[in-house]
């Protein structure tokens, strides 16, 4: 009974270090996804599967730390912190699969440049959070953390420049109506790929704080 109110705190850094893997993961899953539309020799709706078996994975890591946050007597970092770090994670993970599933609802079948690199700087932001979730449970690494999210930051920054040039091109060009609702629905897409971006740099000063207070 006591192991249950007062758990090792290792068991909370573990836990958020599996959720931020399952973050990687589907982000890796989402670029190799967002790189293969258009050749049909990739199976897509596996990729799309795997962000899906991801995100459910990692619910279930979140549903676990809530249960092991409301049993606690004690936590290693502020309890509310803990909670809303673990809802940040949640949040990049469900755009990501929102990204993925939106490819077979919206009917995307060609990639483009933008989405390609818009993709991929969110994957890189999911490893520097990841990364920085890790270095958490070592009070020694704060210079480490705060640099991962700087870094996320400067990953956000160029992702809104991305995601402006990106809806300029598509509506720089007239066309018919087809063309039309075509810009529309790629510029949806690219505000989704762009919200994964925005999520991270949520957690990443989600994570600033923990460090600032526990300094």
């Amino acid at each position: 009974m006591l192991k249950n109110v007062m758990p090792q705190r290792s068991v909370f850094f573990n836990l958020l270090t599996a959720h931020a893997d399952r973050l990687v993961a589907a982000a890796n899953a989402t670029l190799r996804l967002i790189t293969s539309l258009g050749n049909p020799s990739n199976d897509i709706a596996a990729l799309i599967e795997e962000v899906n078996l991801n995100e459910t994975s990692a619910d279930g890591i979140k549903d676990e730390m809530i249960h092991l946050l409301y049993e606690s007597f004690t936590t290693p970092i502020n309890r509310d912190q803990l909670h809303t770090l673990t809802r940040d994670l949640d949040r990049v993970i469900d755009g990501l699969q929102s990204v993925a599933n939106s490819i077979a609802t919206h009917r995307i079948e060609v990639s483009t440049a933008q989405a390609r690199e818009l993709s991929s700087l969110g994957a890189d932001a999911c490893i520097q959070l990841n990364r920085a979730v890790i270095a958490l449970g070592s009070r020694d690494r704060v210079d480490a953390i705060t640099a991962r999210c700087s870094e996320i930051e400067t990953l956000e920054t160029r992702g809104t420049d991305v995601m402006r040039h990106a809806v300029r091109v598509l509506f720089e060009r007239e066309g018919d109506e087809a063309a039309v609702w075509h810009a529309i629905k790629m510029r949806g897409f690219y505000f989704m790929l762009r919200a994964v971006l925005d999520d991270c740099k949520r957690a990443a000063r989600t994570i600033d704080e923990i460090v600032i207070e526990n300094a």
